[in-house]
């Protein structure tokens, strides 16, 4: 599976007492190829975390690949600030949307059912995600 990795996941796969861990640890096994993810996600994750370390790990033991910069793609950004402003989007996920369109073979890997189910990509598309199932 290829997929985008948004906060919720990381910080289940890695801590062992989150409610979604067991689910992201099954998710993690069925990877093929590191994650693609945003600056904006890890400093989430080290901060959920209370720890930078573990975060940058996730980059050197290759689980993770940074594939985004906001810098290049700001004008995106803001047109998808403004279009989903009635959710209140944090920088994380208006990146993960934009990756979605730069790599619409990947799927998101999120623990945020609520947000993703509404997010569009491309104006109108829905974008492919996968989350722990319902309880």
């Amino acid at each position: 599976m290829k997929g985008i990795a948004d906060t919720g996941f990381l910080v289940a796969f890695a801590n062992s007492r989150d409610v979604h861990h067991d689910w992201a640890v099954a998710v993690a096994e069925r990877i093929v190829e590191p994650l693609l993810t945003c600056e904006a996600v890890l400093a989430e994750t080290a901060f959920h975390l209370g720890s930078v370390e573990v975060a940058l790990s996730m980059i050197r033991e290759k689980m993770v690949r940074l594939a985004f910069n906001c810098q290049d793609h700001l004008p995106h950004l803001t047109a998808l600030a403004t279009q989903f402003r009635d959710r209140c989007p944090d920088l994380a996920d208006l990146c993960l949307i934009r990756m979605s369109e730069l790599y619409p073979d990947h799927t998101v890997i999120t623990v945020d059912e609520s947000d993703f189910r509404v997010y569009r990509r491309n104006k109108r598309r829905v974008i492919p995600f996968i989350s722990p199932p319902s309880t």
